[in-house]
């Protein structure tokens, strides 16, 4: 009788870098075949692959940062339909007990992804939702140094000299920064010129970072109306709140596995924080802190405009909740409310 033995499957790990990644590859039990470094280009990438390929069939490859050095990877082993899954950094107590360094993260994450320790899907990358992504980084910038440029030009005219102190004074944003941009500095007094030099520039400064959002929430907006046409319609969901959302979700919101899944990744779900004869839930202080933030901005919305949520916030009150308790509550219940208007094939 003839015994005819399947090839083992491999399985792959990847600690990524920016300029070089370390590849490891492990058996169907965890022993090592070999550690390999490969650079982070194109031909690299089918260097790694086949590398691979070199022990037996892959079975999946675990990736570290698959959101940052390691995305061109993830796209490369999506499209080569290698299984990919995202692994976490490896633990700190393991790491002091058994050191540190690039071929000993790379078994790591092979491991990790053996042991179906580390099962998560990355996000693809490859549609709407990553052009909102990269829309937002941009957007979020020119916001925070508005913001920046504005209060600088704000103490500029509060310390100035009386008379363009006054020229200025009470002002609302808009009004300070059209009439900051109108000034014609003159070149007599070296001070007086140097402050309206100043505060002309902070104005023309502001000015071209309203711009600047305005042409990207003009890219972003047909994005987010044609991609989740739904969540808009959700009371409190504006488009800057749904572009948040969408980000968290990414391209590929099918990886999310329940609607359970997605509250645990925008941080609502509750976890038990009893003790003795108390018996309480708390908010989970991970997950994707800016989806965290979208709910909440939903949630101040809907208690300051939507009377249903003012009578549920009284109702809970009068039975001895507190607002931490209340909104722990509201802010899972956004969450069940959101995932149904994801853009998912199956709910």
């Amino acid at each position: 009788m003839t015994i005819v033995e399947k090839p083992r499957s491999i399985t792959g790990g990847v600690d990524t870098h920016l300029e070089v990644h370390v590849a490891a590859a492990v058996d169907d039990v965890g022993g090592v075949l070999g550690v390999e470094s490969f650079p982070t280009t194109e031909a690299g990438y089918a260097q790694l692959v086949a590398w691979l390929g070199s022990f037996g069939p892959i079975e999946r490859v675990g990736v570290e940062g698959t959101g940052s050095y390691g995305a061109g990877l993830a796209r490369h082993l999506a499209r080569a339909e290698v299984d990919v899954v995202e692994v976490d950094r490896p633990n700190r107590q393991d790491r002091r007990l058994a050191g540190k360094s690039d071929p000993l993260d790379a078994v790591s994450a092979a491991r990790a992804a053996l042991s179906r320790k580390a099962k998560g899907k990355p996000k693809s990358r490859v549609g709407n939702v990553e052009a909102m992504r990269v829309l937002m980084v941009a957007r979020r910038s020119a916001i925070d140094e508005r913001i920046t440029a504005l209060n600088q030009l704000r103490h500029i005219c509060m310390t100035a000299d009386e008379p363009v102190r006054q020229r200025f004074d009470g002002l609302r944003p808009n009004q300070l920064t059209k009439a900051a941009c109108a000034l014609k500095p003159r070149k007599t007094d070296a001070v007086r010129y140097a402050t309206l030099l100043t505060i002309r520039t902070l104005g023309q400064r502001v000015r071209a970072l309203q711009l600047e959002t305005r042409d990207l929430d003009a890219a972003l907006k047909p994005l987010i109306t044609f991609t989740a046409p739904g969540l808009l319609g959700v009371f409190g969901v504006g488009y800057e709140t749904a572009a948040r959302l969408l980000i968290a979700a990414g391209d590929n919101p099918e990886r999310l596995r329940s609607e359970a899944a997605w509250a645990r990744l925008c941080g609502v779900a509750p976890l038990p924080a009893s003790s003795g004869k108390t018996i309480r839930h708390r908010l989970s202080r991970g997950g994707n802190r800016q989806a965290n933030s979208a709910l909440y901005r939903v949630m101040v919305t809907r208690i300051s405009h939507d009377q249903r949520t003012r009578d549920y916030v009284a109702r809970r009150l009068a039975e001895g909740k507190t607002m931490g308790e209340i909104g722990r509550i509201l802010k899972r219940y956004i969450a069940r409310e959101v995932y149904k208007q994801l853009p998912r094939a199956a709910l």
